[in-house]
């Protein structure tokens, strides 16, 4: 009985990827079938790839069909590796080397104003969404592919962070929910990812069981690098459990809402006021700045009103959030500017900070400027602004002769 998988995807709208067929055979042998539109440039190296496949997963006796649209290498062997788990028991993987621009680190108090999401079985939108700029891209496993999909998914997620370079953007995966999220790990841990979104959020014990399950693979995979946590709190009940959450893991850098399901959950529509969803904003960014992470805001849906956007980002930074997702590159350039810390903001923190360092050198202990008294919370956020207009390149590191 002969034994047929397919995984991958074509179609005529179909870029960056390919179908492989696979069929196990009784007939010895190997026959491998190909249609490309880069044949002629690169067909023989698509051949000479599917052959080292074949030959990794010990396939001796098959018939071997690829669909190609353009494919880069690391796309064939996740479709390919795919197709093999679909008829054949193996606990084999085979990735590619990881390329030296994505062995650079994260850090738990990244900025992150933008988050850019990314399908995770749509290789084409993966691939130069570094040139955009976002603070992160998120390689999505949850809603963004279809139930059907998901594990052929994993594998180019995995591929990807491994190859694909993202000019210094924070590597983020949104896992799915729970146990399929539990099993997404193994496919992330060890291929450095540096943030899992966690969806639909409602519960501390589930961050404690994903530290659990990441020091298990860690320590198998020597992986040193800390691997932080963004939940995302889409619910009435995670709304309400939003500081348990935040403060139940160190891994824990930042807090989420998702509005769409979060208004779906109340009953209710969400619009453009947001009045609806005010309750739960403020809710979670004051959960998130009592347990000392960030606080970040839902998508703005509309990628074609720039100027409600801007608006948005306005609302969204008064209420105090330190960033928001985008799911379509032209709304990054916007939510940088809308949460960068403005011309007056600026040099009022400068001004607060040079009255701080003044007072502290000649040992008094109030510090004032002009008639009103600074505490030291409104030093430490000053301060924050001007850690931030230094990393975003707005002031230079000599800003302090400069306001002499």
């Amino acid at each position: 009985m002969t034994k047929i998988a397919i995984a991958g995807n074509s179609g005529p709208k179909v870029r960056s990827d390919c179908q492989i067929t696979l069929e196990l055979t009784n007939t010895k042998g190997l026959q491998i079938e190909m249609k490309s539109k880069v044949a002629s440039m690169f067909g023989d190296d698509i051949l000479k790839q599917c052959n080292e496949l074949l030959k990794f997963f010990e396939i001796k006796n098959a018939k071997l069909s690829i669909d190609d649209k353009g494919a880069l290498p690391f796309v064939i062997a996740a479709r390919f590796e795919a197709a093999v788990k679909q008829i054949i028991d193996t606990d084999k993987e085979f990735w590619p080397e990881m390329i030296n621009e994505n062995t650079y680190k994260s850090k738990r108090d990244k900025f992150r104003f933008s988050r850019l999401y990314l399908p995770g079985n749509t290789p084409s939108m993966m691939l130069n969404a570094g040139i955009h700029n976002p603070n992160g891209i998120i390689l999505d496993l949850e809603d963004a592919v279809a139930p059907a999909k998901k594990d052929e998914a994993r594998l180019l997620v995995r591929n990807a962070l491994r190859t694909v370079n993202y000019y210094g953007a924070e590597r983020m995966v949104r896992i799915n929910q729970g146990e399929r999220g539990i099993e997404d790990l193994k496919y992330l841990i060890p291929h450095n990812v540096h943030l899992l979104l966690v969806p639909k959020c409602e519960s501390a014990d589930y961050i404690k069981r994903l530290d659990k399950e990441i020091e298990i693979l860690k320590k198998q995979h020597k992986v040193k690098e800390p691997i932080y946590y963004m939940p995302i709190i889409e619910s009435a009940l995670g709304v309400e459990k939003a500081f348990e959450i935040a403060v139940s893991s160190t891994n824990v850098v930042s807090l989420a809402i998702g509005l769409e399901d979060f208004t779906a959950d109340l009953g209710t529509k969400r619009t453009k006021e947001a009045t609806e969803s005010f309750y739960a904003r403020t809710r979670l960014v004051n959960a998130a700045k009592a347990a000392g992470i960030q606080p970040i805001d839902s998508v703005f849906s509309d990628v074609g009103d720039m100027e409600g956007l801007l608006e948005n980002v306005k609302t969204s930074k008064g209420l105090g959030f330190e960033g928001m997702g985008c799911i379509h590159p032209r709304q990054i350039r916007v939510i940088h500017e809308g949460f960068a810390p403005t011309k007056d903001e600026i040099e009022k923190a400068q001004k607060i900070v040079l009255a701080f360092e003044e007072a502290e050198a000649k040992g008094l202990g109030v510090v004032s400027l002009g008639t009103k008294m600074i505490d030291p919370p409104v030093v430490k956020r000053a301060l924050k602004t001007i850690v931030l207009a230094l990393e975003l390149g707005l002031i230079s590191k000599d800003w302090r002769t400069n306001n002499d």
